[in-house]
């Protein structure tokens, strides 16, 4: 999915790499965090210089780190050329009882691919931390589902540390849905817009911002 945006001086080609997460499964396309980061990025408020972000999405529902590979190879309009780059994955490998070792090396895939794409340049990809499930009314509070999305998230900072890709943990945004049930979706399971917001305004925006100045 593309989303164009009027060009400028600012332009700024994204390409958000994902999952659900990434899409925005369950809310309204102008809900997903990729399009909010653009929304927001887009704006002086603070101070800061306008960005017009040109958003290309590459993510599906229930996509696991082979799937997103898979999903990179089949695509043969991506070049090296995009100016941020985005990684979220990992759910998928977690809920579908796939392996840690496995999820380290397509993860490293996936990152040193993101960073190719991104013109080799690390400092203008960033990974964002596998949001935690059990805090929704699907998750039922589950302590065993926390202690493996961690075991993911572990992994994913690991890679991104030694690669030297920022690593923005939204995790804890995400456990708080369940003294805030407005952070979840109508579906009972994936984040709500009101949540992506949160990710993006507490997040990620401040830190993009960083990288962009």
């Amino acid at each position: 999915m593309t989303t164009p945006m009027e060009t400028g001086p600012t332009d700024i080609r994204f390409l958000a790499l994902g999952d659900s997460y990434t899409i925005g499964t369950a809310v309204d396309e102008n809900e997903c965090w990729p399009v909010l980061l653009a929304t927001e990025l887009g704006s002086t408020t603070g101070g800061g210089p306008a960005y017009q972000l040109e958003v290309d999405i590459t993510a599906t529902k229930g996509w696991t780190t082979r799937d997103l590979l898979n999903g990179i190879d089949d695509r043969n309009d991506l070049n090296n050329n995009f100016d941020l780059v985005s990684l979220l994955i990992g759910v998928n490998n977690q809920y579908d009882g796939l392996s840690l070792p496995d999820y380290r090396i397509e993860f490293r895939q996936l990152l040193t691919t993101a960073i190719q794409l991104a013109n080799k340049d690390s400092s203008r990809v960033f990974v964002i931390a596998i949001p935690d499930y059990a805090f929704t009314p699907s998750g039922g509070s589950s302590q065993q589902i926390s202690d493996a999305i961690d075991e993911f998230n572990t992994a994913a900072q690991a890679i991104a540390t030694e690669l030297n890709v920022p690593f923005l943990n939204i995790t804890p945004i995400s456990r708080q849905a369940t003294a805030d049930p407005e952070l979840v979706a109508t579906d009972k399971l994936h984040p709500s817009g009101k949540q992506y917001a949160r990710w993006v305004d507490e997040v990620i925006a401040p830190a993009v911002r960083r990288y962009l100045a």
